[in-house]
């Protein structure tokens, strides 16, 4: 699935820290604004423990996660909507991805410059989201001018065009983001096809020090970013981003000594791939024979055939029907037999709705 979650926040708050260790890229992270100009682009594999399970279960001669892609933005400043900082550039990169990671630092170092000057994460925010809101506006001001001409002649589609474009202006006169309306069935298409900053969804990153990856219930900063993120209907991640780099260096069993040390069950990078993921709307289904046990990316919402056709595109073309169990009733029964002995295993047609988690084999005929 071609989508992309991007990290974007404040100069020097841990974004390039953050993506290097998501992707061991190593894009360039140095203490001074504007390090990162042109993003940077990693695919990451997701986590997932099923994938591990089924692997034992099967003993397949390969195995294969699913990946998506995260993109590094450069750091945005006040003012980026009239193109201080390169902020023009910077907010065309942020029109291309499909959802927002945003970095929040929440962590004091006198060594690591702030460009504000100060550390303050709500004010970051703040600074970045009334931007996004300023580029929104500018945008639907200009295409509200030429709509509202054609809408004068009653042209149909015009006048419905306008109804939505004065919706969301409004909004974002208040400084509200576009996120914050609901929009009808009809409305949908019109507004995705706008491109606009403030419909991205977002989730927060609160990049705190490596004394707090296992306290930050007592860091004031982290509170700030909740309290903030619940009225938001958004969810928060906690990392350590340069612990989280030296993580994603180690081997598997020295990670996991190392996560154990910390006192952590699980890396925050790993909570903030699987959070990106379905944030974008994305799940898994797998595959899992004797050659490969293999997990696959999938829109929420798509069905059977859709999914099929991500494998191929004759899969789709001649598809049939799908052998559907569902992960935990295969763990349950141990292998298909058993899982199709005990009536779990069900013959899925054209119109079923794939489930995440879902195990399936597709029959089909080209």
């Amino acid at each position: 699935m071609a989508l992309t979650a991007g990290i974007v926040g404040l100069p020097n708050v841990g974004k390039s820290t953050l993506f290097n260790a998501i992707t061991k890229a190593g894009a360039e992270a140095a203490n001074y604004p504007f390090a990162t100009i042109d993003p940077n682009v990693g695919m990451v594999e997701v986590p997932d423990y099923r994938l591990q399970e089924l692997t034992k279960l099967v003993q397949p001669k390969k195995t294969v996660p699913t990946t998506f892609e995260f993109t590094d933005i450069a750091g945005i400043v006040k003012g980026a909507s009239q193109g201080e900082g390169l902020g023009n550039q910077f907010l065309s990169h942020i029109r291309q991805v499909d959802a927002i990671c945003h970095v929040v630092r929440c962590f004091d170092d006198d060594n690591i410059t702030h460009v504000e000057g100060r550390v303050d994460p709500l004010a970051d925010i703040e600074t970045i989201n009334l931007e996004l809101v300023l580029a929104d506006l500018d945008s639907i001001t200009k295409r509200y001018t030429r709509v509202a001409k054609v809408a004068k002649t009653k042209d149909k589609e015009a006048v419905a065009e306008l109804a939505v474009l004065e919706k969301i202006k409004a909004v974002l006169e208040e400084g509200l983001s576009a996120r914050s309306l609901t929009f009808t069935e009809e409305e949908l298409p019109l507004v995705k096809s706008l491109f606009l900053l403030t419909t991205k969804p977002v989730l927060y990153v609160a990049n705190v020090s490596e004394e707090d990856v296992t306290n930050h219930q007592e860091n004031k900063y982290v509170q700030e970013v909740k309290r903030f993120a619940q009225e938001e209907n958004a969810e928060v991640i906690v990392v350590c981003a340069r612990a989280e780099e030296e993580i994603a260096e180690l081997e598997d069993e020295d990670k996991a000594e190392f996560l154990e040390a910390l006192g952590i069950e699980e890396s925050g990078l790993d909570q903030l791939i699987r959070a990106a993921y379905h944030l974008l709307g994305l799940a898994t289904y797998f595959t899992a024979g004797v050659q490969e046990v293999r997990a696959w990316t999938f829109k929420q919402g798509m069905k059977a055939p859709q999914c099929a056709g991500i494998i191929h595109s004759d899969f789709e073309k001649g598809f049939i029907r799908a052998e559907t169990v569902s992960y935990d009733d295969l763990l349950q029964y141990g292998n298909m037999h058993a899982a199709k002995e005990a009536g779990k295993v069900r013959l899925e047609g054209k119109e079923y709705v794939v489930k995440d988690g879902d195990i399936m084999l597709f029959r089909f005929n080209v």
